[in-house]
């Protein structure tokens, strides 16, 4: 039995899965934000688990037109503890929380799979971008494919482990996808209505970030190993914008450029055109 909090008319919408790496690239989280967003605002409710990266990314860009996060424990046990908040945020946007575990229940291992068929279930296609070769997300398109769902998949880099599982998927026949275009073209044989696809060109427009660069004023901390860890984590060989990797990582710009340059003096970042950065494979 499943039990909800928040606006249960949000389930009446068409729903599509988006589910990922937990420590995704920034090119994943702002592809993920792209696809959310879009799918969003041409009346798809976005369901995903609420967890860490692919996850809070899709949550976030689809807030506003009411998002599903699936819980593994009871309703009242947020995990991780940093998406408080963002729990908090789906509720007061009108988006719903869903569980079929009993209240103060503690999640185990063996809950997320539970939790990964319901978000499987719940949708008429499951979209992976990011996903290591035993990743919950491939534990989840598998179960989407035993119920008949449509699967699909962003193709990555070979040279990036987090593309082994999406491009595993499309070799054994999930639909190969890189636009929203393409995303509503694949499920729209699955639904009694076909949603007409009407977006601007232009997806680049910031306006809406909430990017602050006040802390460049700041004398930078000497950077710490969980840090380094985190921009190594967070970049990958496909070039991104640094205005992008700031938002993503949360840290100081100042803390960044030192992190970045460390990583050039080892022979380990490639710097490219329009203030870009990747990571040599």
């Amino acid at each position: 039995m499943l039990s909800f909090i928040g606006n249960i008319a949000t389930l009446n919408k068409p729903c599509i899965s988006i589910v990922g790496s937990r420590n995704a690239s920034v090119a994943g989280q702002r592809l993920t934000q792209r696809f959310a967003g879009e799918l969003s605002e041409l009346g798809y409710a976005i369901v995903s688990g609420l967890a860490r990266g692919i996850d809070s990314a899709a949550h976030q860009a689809s807030i506003k037109g009411g998002t599903i996060a699936i819980f593994a424990g009871g309703l009242n046990i947020i995990a991780p503890e940093e998406n408080i908040p963002l729990a908090n945020e789906i509720l007061k946007q009108n988006g719903v929380w869903v569980s079929e575990q009993p209240i103060n229940w503690q999640p185990r291992a063996q809950d997320f799979p539970k939790r990964n068929r319901i978000i499987a279930g719940m949708s008429s296609a499951t979209l992976v971008i990011e996903a290591a070769h035993r990743s919950g997300s491939l534990i989840t398109a598998r179960l989407a494919n035993e119920m008949g769902r449509q699967v699909l998949a962003v193709p990555g880099s070979p040279l990036d482990p987090r593309s082994d599982g999406p491009n595993k998927l499309i070799r054994n026949g999930a639909t190969l996808v890189s636009s929203t275009q393409e995303i509503v073209e694949a499920i729209a044989p699955l639904e009694t209505g076909q949603l007409q696809f009407q977006l601007q060109e232009d997806t680049n427009n910031r306006e809406d970030w909430d990017i602050s660069h006040s802390d460049q004023a700041v004398s930078p901390t000497e950077p710490n190993e969980v840090e380094r860890q985190a921009i190594i984590e967070k970049l990958s060989i496909a070039p991104v914008e640094m205005d992008d990797l700031l938002h993503f990582s949360g840290l100081a710009s100042g803390t960044l450029q030192i992190l970045l340059l460390e990583l050039d003096l080892a022979g380990r970042l490639e710097r490219h055109q329009g203030n870009r950065v990747s990571v040599l494979p």
